[in-house]
């Protein structure tokens, strides 16, 4: 199956999760998104960034409107698999530890997970990237300018990669969605 990374980007390339605009078309996105993958694939930081959130709002402990907890509740049953070299223990419902050589697991992961792997750590994807096993980029791109980083595979990539467009779909809201693959020869 496929392995497809998907972030918020502003139009300068900053990656930077309180950049963007958060609102419920944003996350209706994101979750059709999630809807159709099989499970979630994160580095420590991101994941951590996400517990220390999500679950709350799908608890009911946190208020939020109906667009984002729809998204929490759905993101509690996905199964999560996160890589981390410094952390092993995943509490959170449904949370997996991915270890041993990064290539071989995240091949592993992407045979065994019907529907593919959301893919939505940015220095992960740089990582993945440079082993050539990202698929498919979901990009959200928004209409702004951040002015500041982290940017887009920040830590470059040994060469350009080709990709061809699958679709675009812009929202009301300004941002635009764009789907491309991995091109052929890539």
């Amino acid at each position: 199956m496929a392995l497809t990374f998907s972030l918020n980007v502003t139009l300068d390339g900053c990656v930077d999760h309180r950049e963007g605009i958060a609102d419920d078309e944003t996350h209706a996105y994101f979750t059709r998104l999630m809807d159709d993958s099989g499970a979630m694939l994160w580095g420590r930081t991101t994941y951590e960034m996400m517990e220390s959130y999500w679950p709350l709002v799908a608890r009911g402990e946190v208020d939020a409107p109906p667009a984002l907890r729809e998204w929490a509740t759905k993101l509690e049953s996905k199964p999560k698999y996160v890589v981390s070299t410094t952390r092993t223990d995943f509490p959170w419902t449904n949370s997996h530890h991915l270890d041993g050589d990064l290539r071989t697991a995240v091949q592993e992961l992407k045979d065994q997970a019907p529907g593919g792997v959301l893919l939505g750590s940015g220095m992960l994807a740089t990582e993945l990237d440079r082993l050539d096993l990202i698929d498919e980029y979901r990009f959200l791109v928004h209409p702004m300018i951040a002015g500041h980083g982290p940017t887009l595979f920040q830590g470059g990539l040994p060469r350009t990669r080709r990709l061809e467009l699958v679709s675009t779909e812009p929202l009301s809201n300004g941002a635009v969605a764009m789907h491309y693959r991995k091109a052929p020869s890539a």
